[in-house]
């Protein structure tokens, strides 16, 4: 066969810039887009056989790379269906069938061109200043074909000796891009993008990839601790163990498989990295799932795989897409039912390991409205006890002996066991229950409980006086002269910060403690919303304070009583000793209350003569 030669019909001047330009962001998917040919070649050959067109296939398919660094080449071999004269011309020769505005048009969004032959093909210029096809198709009578191109749009075609079946891809590498020559290199890029292909791939006489990865088997056929090897092979994780996953595998009214690892989170930092990798027809495409999986999965590992999945729309138009929505609606209720089936069939794994998935059942609480209306099933509440609820178990405990004056059931929650230590003490003294609510998306989870059910109302344990919530207190006023009380008032108001404290008088039931300090619940959850809203910025909004006087207590019993000087000064010492165990005593202050209260303790020993 004489040598023929030819432009490529195109309708622009050079269909390899538009190529660089608006198809591939990275050099290396040369090398998946040839791989996928190659697999696709050999997949056609199979199902020829299959079907029983041909029957002298005998030896195994197979796609081999090979590096010949002297020569500044890269071979792609397979030994699949082969292309005739005819073919190459059709698939390669005449690749844009329409102008080059709607080319450019229907494939410049698009991350992959898996399945379209002579666009894949042409991603070997990426790194190529020459590219040459020798291929022999299966078909009886035919010759092979050797094709070259330069990167221009000219090319030649001609007769190739070889009499095997199959195709050759020659790259002739650019210098620029000789990284490429490189073993290292090329095994990095054929592990990343080809991994799982269902076509044994060889490289340096080793087979690299898997060809029937666990995903695409059924669920029954694997045993658990081939879930766990095939999860420490994908994420190189030798410190923990998986704590229980997702098998999916579904053909109607989508095609979709895959394997979700739920694992250790220990905080929100970790919402930042994407682990769940994207894969067609075992091709891995992407790791950035935005509109496909729900956001608040992110964070889980594993292997989601798809055709159906459209990759050529922009992110505003994935709301729009039915297929995705379908999908992620898919995907969240397996997981929500999951998640449902540990928690009834075993309760006490379950909240063994509750507190590595807390964050994500949370966050997706919050984010997710039918994820939140399952969660009622599974989203479990702690008391400072550690004793597990869930929500609707907690409610009836309390629902009878925690009702408000306004009718209303108060749950009352503590957010730092240590901190608010005297108040947990102060309300479990009364009888009444508390859980712990220690997580940033509390204040969230709080509020769409009380939207939802007008009759529960959440109180930190140091809102506010537990005693008016339930019932009327005295009026301190009909006990105490007025003038009395206002002057103790203005003695305190001096003393404090007036844009921080709001002072209140009042009859607590309880003697123990001068004074009590309250965060009213409204102004402080606006803060820590801010706070959340604003994670970036460190600095963190002081709460108002309510500081609550007891008259109850001797020490202010005292003081109302007798005008004396020593007094004023036990006052003060009393406020500032609540201030400084709130650690809200402002620094000055607290140095010098220290000073004060060690010179009192070594005055009170000297007395005593236990210091001469």
């Amino acid at each position: 066969m004489a040598t023929n030669k030819g432009h490529i019909k195109v309708e622009v001047a050079n269909i390899f810039t538009i190529l660089k330009k608006f198809l591939y962001s990275e050099n290396e998917i040369f090398l998946r887009e040839l791989i996928c040919n190659a697999v696709d070649a050999c997949n056609k050959i199979r199902t020829l056989k299959q079907l029983g067109k041909i029957n002298n296939i005998k030896e195994n398919l197979e796609i081999e790379v090979k590096i010949y660094k002297e020569d500044k080449t890269i071979q792609i071999i397979d030994n699949g269906i082969g292309m005739t004269k005819q073919e190459v011309e059709k698939y390669i020769n005449k690749i844009a069938f329409s102008s080059a505005g709607k080319f450019l048009e229907k494939y410049k969004a698009q991350q992959t061109l898996i399945g379209n032959f002579g666009l894949g093909f042409y991603s070997s210029f990426l790194i190529s200043d020459k590219v040459e096809i020798i291929t022999k198709s299966y078909k009886k009578k035919t010759k092979a074909v050797h094709w070259l191109c330069d990167g221009s749009t000219k090319f030649s075609i001609q007769r190739a000796k070889t009499k095997t079946r199959g195709t050759t891809i020659i790259l002739h590498v650019n210098e620029k891009l000789k990284e490429f020559l490189e073993g290292y290199r090329i095994l990095e890029v054929l592990e990343k993008y080809c991994r799982f292909l269902p076509i044994p791939i060889k490289f340096q006489n080793k087979i690299i990839n898997i060809i029937n990865p666990l995903w695409k088997l059924h669920p029954t056929q694997i045993e658990e601790k081939e879930y766990k090897k095939f999860y420490f092979e994908l994420f190189n994780d030798r410190i923990d163990e998986p704590l229980f996953w997702l098998h999916f595998k579904i053909d109607h009214p989508f095609q979709l498989t895959g394997i979700l690892y739920f694992t250790k989170l220990r905080n929100t930092r970790n919402f930042n990295k994407q682990q769940i990798h994207f894969y067609q027809k075992q091709v891995f495409v992407t790791d950035n799932l935005h509109g496909i999986v729900p956001y608040f999965l992110k964070f889980l590992k594993g292997i989601i795989d798809s055709p159906d999945i459209t990759l050529n729309v922009s992110r505003s138009q994935y709301k729009n897409d039915i297929t995705l929505k379908k999908i992620s609606n898919y995907i969240t209720r397996k997981i929500a039912d999951k998640l449902t089936k540990i928690c009834l069939k075993n309760r006490k794994y379950f909240e063994k390991i509750w507190k590595n998935i807390q964050l994500l059942i949370e966050y997706g609480m919050i984010s997710d409205p039918s994820f939140y209306e399952q969660s009622k099933k599974f989203a479990l509440f702690k008391n400072p006890d550690g004793k597990y609820y869930l929500f609707s178990e907690f409610l009836n405990l309390i629902k009878n002996n925690q009702l408000s004056k306004e009718k209303k059931i108060i749950c009352f929650y503590t957010s730092n066991i240590e901190e608010q230590s005297i108040y947990i003490e102060h309300v479990l003294a009364k009888g009444y229950k508390i859980l712990l609510l220690d997580s940033p998306f509390t204040v969230h989870i709080i509020q769409k409980i009380e939207m939802e059910n007008k009759n529960i109302k959440f109180l930190r344990v140091d809102a506010q006086n537990v005693d008016k919530i339930f019932s009327a207190t005295k009026n301190v006023e009909n006990i105490y002269d007025i003038n009395e009380l206002n002057e103790l008032k203005k003695e305190l108001e001096n003393h404090l910060d007036n844009t921080k404290f709001t002072v209140k008088i009042e009859q607590l039931k309880d003697n123990k403690l001068p004074f009590l300090i309250n965060i009213p619940e409204l102004g402080r959850r606006i803060n820590e919303i801010n706070l959340i809203n604003n994670f970036e910025k460190t600095r963190k909004n002081e709460p108002h304070y309510i500081l609550i006087v007891n008259t109850k207590n001797q020490i202010i019993k005292q003081i109302l009583k007798e005008k004396k000087k020593e007094n004023k000064k036990i006052l003060i010492d009393s406020l500032e000793l609540i201030l400084f165990f709130h650690n809200i005593l402002p620094l000055k202050k607290k140095k010098e209350f220290l000073k004060r209260m060690l010179n009192n303790i070594f005055v009170s020993y000297k007395t005593k003569n236990y210091i001469k």
